[in-house]
């Protein structure tokens, strides 16, 4: 059957079993859209209203269903726009397709109108970037590209689209389905030496991180803890991938660790690290873990062999995939009750935070959510000092998600919450976003109500770039420059958008407010009135900048 080559990568896309995408229109790939014409329902195109938001979008739709989320965007600006959310499906280790548009091949190397080199601009940002060169090749390199964003650790892949080669047609076949990789399993002797390892230990402690963990896996690793008494930690922002409500889970390691996940890390004596790209994040600037040999025993097992000493030089580094790792543990028996027991201890008792000095007390707020959210609620946040209230004072157990971006990128938030919906449409999805990283995508109110996939946003509103002021006062305190925003009318600008708004001016409006919010049909936008002075649960703006000059650091 003839047809267009924008058809047959639709086709394609369909056989590996995709169902939504998220893009900008752009007349670079006008026969990709004539053939998402006529797969309504099937493999639906969710307009959005600027290419960052889409590439976000689809970045946390792979973190969120651990198939690759698709965005389709047009050639230079819609790929430069976009190259945000390839930065942060990179950094987040999900999967990822960015199908951008391409001048036709006769042009190439010309300078033409909006030309980029895209296997230049995303080489070292996505696990692979390609060019379509021939009509004939769509299968091929689809399959491929699904394969690559999949496998190992899983991450972006950049595919080129030239005008001429998806509007010049052809009779090839399309895939027939998705290629089933098995992920690799470890070897019964790296099993016997792990277990070895853990049973000499007098202070082990598992460390967890990436987004590709299925319930199973989960469980298994949950179990393997608790019935050999080992404290666990999950990495930056993964902490939904093990349930919080467990007497092994210990806390994060991640931006602003508590003295507790610090204290663990700095005495454990041997670390089993499953599924995570140790960074800085993790080990607080490579601190409290030395490279590139640590002073603990560390242990690493990932899918990708690319990760094992890439940094630190393990022990014994073991390729293998997380689920099919965890499954096979068997539990360790070592006397390590107390080691665990003070850790959870000290994980419940970072829950309490003396009253904040604002109109709307976070703290409060954040303690009646943890009691009041259902279980299967997924929870989005960007970038800001906010983000400490979803992170570290909500407790997330096995049917909860968190979609929240390693890279820090500012304006996260909103387009996770919309691809969340997109995705689970009956689940409760709630977006944390400050006032400056929501009006990075508040333009994508518009997309959530034309697609019927409104989320409840908490809008914290305290009229600066909290964390930027925060620093700024620690380093230059009193010399306030650059962070204070004008704000405008956020539930007017909410309302213009079809969803409920209300301002919330004290703490003790918050549960009726949040009722109302879960009740709407349309998402809800609630504006919290937050003091500039709460920046932190545990020390206020003024306390910053007094404990600055105190030590003379005013340049």
């Amino acid at each position: 059957m003839m047809r267009h080559g924008g058809k047959l990568l639709v086709e394609c896309l369909v056989a590996l079993g995709a169902t939504k995408c998220f893009g900008i229109p752009g007349e670079s790939y006008l026969a990709v859209l004539d053939g998402l014409h006529d797969t309504r329902g099937q493999l639906d195109f969710v307009v959005c209203r600027n290419e960052g938001g889409a590439a976000f979008m689809a970045a946390a739709y792979g973190k969120l269903t651990g198939a690759p989320g698709i965005a389709f965007v047009t050639r230079g600006p819609g790929a430069t726009n976009a190259s945000i959310g390839v930065h942060t499906a990179r950094q987040d280790s999900v999967p990822m397709l960015l199908f951008v548009g391409q001048v036709g091949t006769d042009m190439k190397e010309r300078e033409a109108f909006q030309e980029v080199d895209y296997k230049a601009v995303f080489g070292t940002m996505a696990k692979w970037a390609v060019e379509i060169d021939r009509v004939e090749r769509i299968p091929e390199l689809v399959a491929r590209a699904w394969n690559v964003a999949t496998a190992g650790r899983p991450g972006p892949v950049v595919i080129a689209l030239p005008e001429d080669m998806i509007s010049a047609f052809t009779d090839v076949a399309a895939l027939a389905g998705p290629t089933l990789i098995a992920a690799p399993c470890a070897a019964p002797d790296d099993l016997e030496a792990i277990r070895a390892m853990l049973a000499g230990a007098q202070r082990p402690l598992i460390m967890l991180g990436g987004a590709n963990w299925s319930a199973e896996g989960a469980d298994a690793l949950q179990r393997f803890a608790e019935q050999s008494d080992i404290p666990v930690v999950a990495s930056f922002r993964y902490q939904d991938q093990f349930d919080n409500h467990s007497p092994a889970y210990c806390g994060e390691a991640g931006v602003g660790m508590t003295a507790n996940v610090r204290r663990l890390m700095s005495e454990a004596d041997v670390i089993l690290a499953i599924n995570v790209v140790i960074g800085e994040m993790a080990t607080d600037g490579y601190t409290l873990l030395e490279p590139p040999v640590t002073r603990q025993t560390l242990i690493h097992v990932h899918p990708s062999d690319l990760e094992l000493g890439k940094v630190y030089q393990p022990a014994l580094g073991v390729v293998a995939g997380p689920n099919a790792f965890a499954a096979a543990l068997s539990p360790v028996a070592g006397g390590w009750t107390a080691w665990r027991e003070a850790a959870r201890q000290g994980y419940e008792s970072s829950f309490v935070v003396p009253d904040l000095p604002s109109p709307v007390d976070m703290g409060k707020v954040a303690a009646w959510l943890r009691d009041t959210l259902p279980e299967d609620a997924v929870i989005t946040n960007g970038a800001g000092n906010f983000t400490v209230w979803p992170g570290r004072f909500l407790k997330y157990g096995p049917k909860a998600r968190l979609l929240a971006p390693q890279s820090g990128a500012m304006g996260y938030g909103v387009p996770a919450a919309i691809a969340a919906k997109v995705a689970f449409p009956s689940r409760t999805v709630v977006c944390f976003a400050g006032d400056g990283d929501f009006q990075m995508n508040c333009q994508e109110l518009a997309t959530a109500a034309q697609f019927g996939a409104q989320p409840i946003i908490l809008l914290l509103n305290n009229g600066i770039y909290g964390t930027i002021r925060a620093h700024q006062e620690r380093q230059y305190p009193g010399r306030v420059s650059g962070t204070t925003m004008e704000n405008p009318n956020f539930v007017a600008l909410a309302q213009a958008y079809g969803f409920h708004a209300e301002r919330i001016e004290r703490t003790e409006d918050f549960a009726d407010a949040f009722g109302r919010a879960r009740a709407s049909r349309t998402g809800a936008l609630l504006e919290l009135n937050i003091s500039p002075e709460a920046i932190t649960p545990a020390q206020t703006l003024s306390q910053i900048r007094a404990a600055a000059l105190s030590r003379g650091t005013d340049k």
